[in-house]
């Protein structure tokens, strides 16, 4: 009987470092795999697995292409080799992730996508803080203005990696946000008009303004037309960059979900004070977002870090995913003060209530 080898820190770390350097390859290789039913057939198999000509018979593909993906995948962990020669092969634990969890596949749609192309432009981006990978699509300033002009196969993509974190979030946020019934609420960046559609469909006397560009103003219109909400939910555009524009007033409270990731740090500022201005003494602000030092796991922080890498090559050049701390900096620097936190809402979200600091006392605890 032989004894296992001993531990090989070197090697450990030189294999750690092919992955690094053939990750590319092998994202396409487990794409593939899901998109053209090879990981669906082995999961079929169960434990007594499948030939490769047997998998090639199953979804049509060649001889060929069949070997030469279930041979790649057996380096990462999507398949093994089992049989007595090892000429069948079985789907492991990560295969059936790959193939049947959905946060999964809107993450690797996402990246393939949207980001896939661009991201050979890192380096630029890095150098210049601009979102140099964007002009695979286009010529933008940032993905904000470009959505409603990428392809539909991106935007699909785009818009279902948004809504995937939001809309888990959104459900234990609402009863927590209507707690003291606001009658009007501003929601700044409110995309789409999932939130808003939402809010009024949570409570029937709420009347919701949607902050946002154009081209999202009008998405956020035809989904709140669909819903029959058109006289409950309005519109006003605003170009968030120019900081001489000031936010509407008059709200019981504002809205921000998933929205200031989407800027610098010198940005958040900016734009945290002009929400100062708008709010009354008695005006909540609520900011909903993923820190990625308030996850309880790494699968977590992991997605929160390969993200940030979007916002910076694709989306605008000078945004990421931020720490809770960085935020509450901001947030302080800019006058306001959070008088309470909630973690771990829906997939990874922190819900912070924040008052003007020079609202009287105990006018929005």
């Amino acid at each position: 009987m032989k004894n296992d080898p001993a531990p090989n820190p070197t090697l450990d770390a030189m294999l750690a470092a092919q992955r690094i350097a053939f990750a590319p390859v092998m994202f396409q290789v487990a794409r593939v795999m899901r998109n053209r039913g090879v990981l669906k057939a082995l999961q079929r198999a169960g434990r007594s697995g499948r030939t490769a000509a047997e998998v090639a018979q199953d979804t049509g593909l060649s001889a060929y292409a069949t070997k030469t993906l279930l041979e790649a995948s057996l380096s990462f962990g999507l398949v093994e080799a089992a049989g007595a020669r090892g000429e069948r092969y079985t789907i492991t634990r990560v295969g059936l992730i790959v193939e049947n969890d959905r946060m999964t596949r809107i993450n690797m749609d996402f990246i393939h996508d949207v980001c896939y192309e661009g991201m050979r432009f890192l380096d630029e981006a890095i150098e210049d803080g601009k979102p140099a990978g964007l002009k695979v699509f286009g010529e933008w300033p940032t993905v904000y203005e470009a959505l409603p002009a990428l392809p539909p196969r991106v935007r699909e993509s785009w818009f279902a990696f948004d809504h995937l974190y939001s809309d888990s979030a959104f459900p234990e946020a609402l009863p927590i946000v209507f707690e003291r019934r606001p009658r009007t609420l501003l929601d700044i960046g409110g995309n789409t008009g999932r939130w808003a559609i939402q809010c009024c469909t949570h409570d029937p006397d709420v009347r919701v303004t949607v902050l946002d560009l154009p081209g999202q103003l009008e998405d956020a219109r035809v989904n709140v037309e669909r819903h029959g909400l058109l006289g409950r939910v309005m519109g006003t555009p605003i170009d968030f960059l120019d900081h001489g524009q000031a936010f509407p007033t008059g709200f019981d409270a504002i809205w921000m979900s998933q929205f200031l990731v989407c800027f610098s740090e010198a940005d958040i500022v900016q734009i945290l004070r002009r929400a100062r201005a708008a709010m009354g003494d008695e005006t909540v602000l609520w900011i909903l977002d993923t820190f990625w030092d308030r996850q309880t796991n790494e699968v977590a922080v992991h997605c929160l870090h390969g993200s940030s890498l979007y916002f910076t090559c694709l989306a605008n050049g000078n945004s990421r995913m931020y720490s809770a701390a960085d935020i509450k900096r901001c947030i302080d620097e800019a006058g306001l003060t959070v008088d309470a936190e909630i973690d771990h809402l829906g997939l990874a979200h922190t819900l912070l209530r924040c008052r003007r600091r020079d609202a009287p006392a105990g006018k929005s605890a």
